[in-house]
């Protein structure tokens, strides 16, 4: 007697696996996307200053530009983990400034500590450094069902003292670009469910 393909089961699994395949090729896509925005963000860095942006999102022409502020007054501070300039960790505090009589002012990565505690003594003035954003404080979890806020333009300032440590300048490089192995991934769950469900078709036309 011939075996014949159960026709339910069978298209589940094609859709699946169709579906799969769809999304490594999307990952290998955007794993293009990315390498030409890392390569935006390489020239961006050898440009002259520019205007520090005054609202987000920071567009991509923007980021790891050299930029000049005027912090009026440092608002509050805040600490999050980071590294100096010499690679070393430490907890890395930005400073929410005031930069006019409204606005949304502007956040300074001003220097690294080894304590997240410390009241840092900067009270404003100019800043030179480069542009990135805010770091995020959401998890995966929170960004894939959460509408989070866009992360604020931030300066991460070129010098630093009153006993502090300067800041890790932001380097395009330390852009992550997984996409090739998220296609990957998805290429071999593509791969690993047809031999799956091959192999139970297998079982079942044994068993008669």
């Amino acid at each position: 007697m011939r075996f014949r393909l159960p026709l339910i089961p069978t298209i589940v699994v094609a859709l699946a696996v169709a579906t799969m395949i769809a999304l490594g090729i999307w990952q290998l896509q955007r794993k293009g996307e990315k390498e030409a925005l890392i390569a935006l963000y390489a020239a961006n860095a050898g440009k002259p200053p520019i205007t520090f942006p005054d609202m987000a999102p920071v567009r991509d022409a923007e980021m790891f530009r050299k930029s000049t502020l005027n912090c009026l007054e440092v608002v509050k501070w805040q600490s999050v983990s980071g590294r100096d300039t010499k690679g070393n960790a430490g907890f890395q505090y930005i400073a929410d400034c005031k930069t006019g009589a409204e606005g949304p002012g502007a956040l300074v990565a001003y220097g690294i500590a080894d304590r997240p505690d410390i009241k840092p003594e900067w009270k404003g003035g100019m800043v030179n450094g480069t542009i990135i954003t805010e770091p995020s404080r959401y998890g995966v979890i929170e960004r894939m069902i959460g509408k989070i806020p866009v992360p604020r333009p931030m300066i991460v300032a070129d010098s630093v003292s009153e006993g502090m440590r300067p800041v890790a300048q932001p380097d395009p490089k330390s852009v992550t670009n997984n996409h090739l192995s998220y296609a990957l991934q998805w290429f071999f769950f593509a791969a690993a469910a047809l031999v799956i469900y091959l192999l139970a078709l297998r079982r079942k036309q044994a068993g008669g």
